[in-house]
C-alpha cells in the first residue's frame, strides 16, 4: 500500500520556511506498512491543486494534503476540495463552538467572521477534530482513495495524524509489515565500509533493503524489510545484522530504533554511571551543548556550557593561561586541553568535552589552517586532545566536529 504527501503553500517553494510536516507523516505512515511514494510540493492555487490531487489518486491509496486551511483569501484548498469533488462547503456546528471555545479561552483578539468560516467543511467529509487549532481536519474518499486534508501547522497536523489519520487507516486498509532496523556508525566514511561488506551486501536476502546514510563523520546502516509475516522479518533482519558484528563491529556504537542517537547513548550512560558531563566551546558555538540538552532528563548529568569565542573568553572566564596561548596559539592541543580540564574543575564533573578550531572562511587569532580543529576530553583519570582537519567548508567542519566529540566521548565514558 502506497500514500503520497501534497504540501501547499508558497512559504515552502520561495524557502521561507521548511517543509518538517513530510519528514513527519512519511515516518508514522511507515510505522503503519504504508509507504510514501512521492512528496510533491505546490502552490496556493486552484489548477495546480486539482491537477495534483487527480494525478495523487490515480496512485496512491492515500493522499495527505497539508496546508492552505487558513481564513485567509490566499488559502483555497477547501474550495478546491469541494470542486475536485464536486461539493459544497456547509456549516459543522461542532468545529463552530469548538473554535469560539478557543477564543474564549485562550485568544485575547475578539473572534472574527474569518475565523467562524473556518466550521466550513465540504458537506461530503468526515470532520477530524483539530484539538489545538480552529481548522479540522478533513478526510474525503473517491473510489478506493482516501484524501486527508490538514492544517500546515506543525503541532496541529501531528496531533491530528497520531489521533486521527493514523487509526482510520489502519481501520479501512489492509497493510503489510515494513520493518527497519538501523545500526549507527563512527569512525569510517561510506566507501571504506561499503568495501568491508561488499561480500555481505551480495548475499542479503531478495527481501531486505539496505542503504548507506552518511551524514558528516558518522553513517547510519538501514535494512529495510516488507512482507506479510511480521515475525518472519524480524528474524531475518536479525540475522543479517549478527552477520555484521564481525565485520565492523568496532565502529559499531548502537542501533537507532533501540538506543536511540549517540546524545541520548551518552546520557544513558553517565545516568546509569551516575556521573555528569559539561563542555568548553570554541568555534561550534555551543552545538553540542545543544544536542546534549535536546535529550529530555539532560539536567540529571549535563552541569553546563561555556562558550569561549573569543580568546580573550578563554583567557578571563575559562582560565586557559595567556602565556599557553602565546607559546602554543589558541586553536592547540594544549589550549584544548586546558579548556577541557579547566570546565570540569569549574562545574565539578566527571566528563568534559572542549573544542577549539579554525572553521573558517578566514583565520582568527592563530596562524592554524581554515578546517584544524582540536577536541579535548577529560575524564575521571586525565585529559587528551585529539587534531582533526575537518575541510575548508565552515558549516561541514563545526557539524563533523561535534560528531567527531561526541564519538571520542562515547569511547571514553565506555572505559569507566
Amino acid at each position: 500500500m502506497q500514500a503520497e504527501i501534497i504540501t501547499i503553500g508558497d512559504e515552502i517553494l520561495i524557502g521561507q520556511i521548511v517543509d518538517s510536516n513530510s519528514a513527519f507523516i512519511s515516518k508514522e505512515l511507515n510505522k503503519i506498512g504504508v509507504s510514501v511514494y512521492q512528496i510533491t510540493s505546490i502552490q496556493d492555487d486552484r489548477e495546480h491543486i486539482l491537477k495534483s490531487l487527480k494525478e495523487a489518486g490515480e496512485r496512491s491509496s492515500v493522499v495527505i494534503i497539508t496546508g492552505g486551511l487558513g481564513p485567509t483569501k490566499d488559502d483555497v484548498t477547501k474550495h478546491t476540495l469541494c470542486e475536485f469533488f464536486e461539493d459544497e462547503l456547509v456549516r459543522d456546528n461542532n468545529v463552530l463552538s469548538h473554535i469560539e471555545e478557543l477564543f474564549k479561552k485562550y485568544i485575547t483578539t475578539p473572534i472574527s467572521d474569518l475565523n467562524r468560516e473556518q466550521a466550513m467543511v465540504p458537506s461530503k467529509s468526515t470532520v477530524l477534530h483539530n484539538e489545538f487549532g480552529t481548522a479540522p481536519g478533513i478526510w474525503m474518499k473517491k473510489g478506493k482513495t482516501a484524501f486527508v486534508s490538514l492544517p500546515g501547522v506543525p503541532y496541529e497536523m501531528k496531533n491530528l495524524i497520531t489521533k486521527s489519520v493514523l487509526p482510520k487507516i489502519i481501520e479501512e486498509y489492509d497493510r503489510p509489515y515494513i520493518v527497519h532496523k538501523t545500526i549507527m556508525t563512527y569512525g569510517l566514511g561510506e566507501s571504506a565500509i561499503a568495501e568491508k561488506l561488499e561480500d555481505w551486501e551480495d548475499n542479503l536476502p531478495s527481501y531486505i533493503k539496505f542503504a548507506y546514510l552518511p551524514n558528516l563523520g558518522r553513517v547510519r546502516l538501514r535494512l529495510s524489510a516488507k512482507g506479510e509475516d511480521k515475525e518472519a522479518l524480524l528474524v531475518g533482519i536479525e540475522e543479517q545484522v549478527k552477520k555484521l558484528y564481525p565485520l565492523i563491529g568496532d565502529i559499531i556504537y548502537g542501533e537507532e530504533e533501540a538506543d536511540g542517537n549517540v546524545e541520548k547513548q551518552i546520557g544513558t550512560l553517565l545516568t546509569n554511571k551516575k556521573m555528569t558531563l559539561a563542555t568548553a566551546e570554541s568555534f561550534t558555538g555551543g552545538s553540542i551543548a545543544e544536542r546534549i540538552t535536546s535529550v529530555p532528563g539532560a539536567s540529571n548529568y549535563f552541569k553546563g556550557s561555556m562558550v569561549c569565542y573569543a580568546t580573550e573568553a578563554k583567557v578571563h572566564l575559562l582560565g586557559v593561561p595567556q602565556k599557553l596561548i602565546d607559546k602554543h596559539s589558541v586553536v592547540s592541543e594544549e589550549v584544548a586541553i586546558a579548556m577541557a580540564e579547566n570546565v570540569k574543575n569549574k562545574l565539578g564533573t566527571d566528563f568534559a568535552i572542549a573544542t577549539t578550531g579554525n572553521a573558517g572562511p578566514t583565520k582568527g587569532d592563530s596562524d592554524a589552517d581554515v578546517g584544524t580543529v582540536y577536541i579535548g576530553i577529560s575524564s575521571p583519570t586525565g585529559t587528551f586532545a585529539q587534531k582533526f582537519v575537518m575541510g575548508r567548508h565552515r558549516e561541514r567542519v563545526v557539524k563533523k566536529s561535534v560528531n567527531k566529540a561526541f564519538e571520542l566521548l562515547y569511547k571514553e565514558i565506555l572505559n569507566f
